[in-house]
């Protein structure tokens, strides 16, 4: 999948002293900005604040305080989003060409809906899969397809919250790699909620790092050696 070179050189999602929580503060002063072509994972123990923070970022849940920015440049169309505890609440079985469909607009030509479902396919190596029905596939291919669903819209923004949950640990580095790949040749940026630190050691370019209502953003060569939280 293609996406034309970014022109614009404001931040993609971010905050500037912002205080998130439900009814009351969670995470205070947070600053955080994601430009293009960057490769985020947000880390920290359950519990932490990390869905409550990419939440409140992505303006599904009310800020306490502080300034959010425009989600992808403001066109929130480019934004690709996979919420944690995403399913596949489909009544009647249906191919994984279908169901990645369901993610774009009803107003497209077929053939134009037809090329964005082989490209997110393709780009995450399940092109093989589009007559296969969803609901009889593995956890592993499942976790991908509802991505391909979300790079179908050709996003300039991706945003996973917990896209590992139930993977083993091959199938998570696989994953981590075809995004990391998207990363570096399309310029897609991208934002993981994960636990794994080594895995985000391994493929991200920077990290949030949320413990004890404190968050630290940055490269991952300079954050990861600052601290270690618990699980990941």
């Amino acid at each position: 999948m293609s996406r034309a070179p970014s022109t614009d050189l404001g931040p993609l999602l971010g905050a500037e002293q912002l205080c998130c929580g439900r009814r009351r503060p969670v995470l205070v002063d947070v600053t955080w900005r994601v430009a293009a072509g960057e490769f985020w994972c947000v880390l920290g123990d359950n519990g932490a604040g990390k869905s409550t923070l990419v939440a409140t970022v992505l303006g599904l849940l009310p800020k306490l305080g502080g300034t959010v920015f425009p989600v992808a440049g403001g066109d929130r169309h480019r934004l690709g989003y996979v919420p944690q505890q995403q399913r596949f609440d489909v009544p009647l079985p249906i191919t994984v060409a279908e169901f990645v469909a369901l993610g774009l607009d009803d107003g497209l030509r077929r053939a134009v809906v037809a090329s964005s479902v082989h490209g997110a396919l393709q780009s995450l190596g399940i092109g093989a899969l589009a007559n296969s029905v969803v609901q009889e596939l593995s956890i592993g291919q499942q976790r991908r397809v509802l991505v391909a669903r979300a790079l179908a819209r050709q996003p300039r923004l991706l945003v996973l919250d917990e896209p590992l949950a139930n993977l083993d640990e091959a199938s998570a580095r696989q994953l981590l790699g075809d995004l990391a790949r998207l990363c570096r040749e399309d310029g897609l940026s991208l934002v993981l909620v994960v636990h794994d630190r080594r895995l985000a050691a391994a493929f991200a370019s920077h990290v949030v790092l949320v413990a004890d209502g404190r968050v630290r953003v940055g490269p991952v060569a300079e954050l990861l050696g600052l601290a270690v939280l618990g699980g990941c």
